[in-house]
């Protein structure tokens, strides 16, 4: 076990010195903040979503046409959502 520890602070040690390296580093790190604040976008459209469902299906019922319009995708929810603000303007 302590040979394998050896080896791999060796292989990192030796990758750190390499040429070029520290843009690699810097970039790995970059990427997980990237993602990090990829992941809170997605929890944001993912509420937006839920909260534009229950409007619609708000507007729906104002409008007298019940709750037949429930949508499969997601993609059709945003292009009739799209269409409704277009219309709306």
């Amino acid at each position: 076990m302590e040979r394998l520890a050896g080896a791999g602070e060796e292989a990192i040690q030796r990758i750190g010195s390499a040429p070029g390296a520290d843009k690699v580093l810097g970039a790995l790190g970059t990427l997980r903040d990237r993602v990090d604040e990829l992941q809170k976008s997605v929890r944001t459209i993912d509420k937006l979503e839920r909260r534009l469902t229950a409007i619609e299906k708000r507007l729906d019922k104002l409008e007298g046409k019940g709750t037949s319009s429930s949508r499969k995708t997601s993609s059709a929810k945003r292009s009739t959502a799209a269409r409704k603000r277009g219309a709306g303007s």
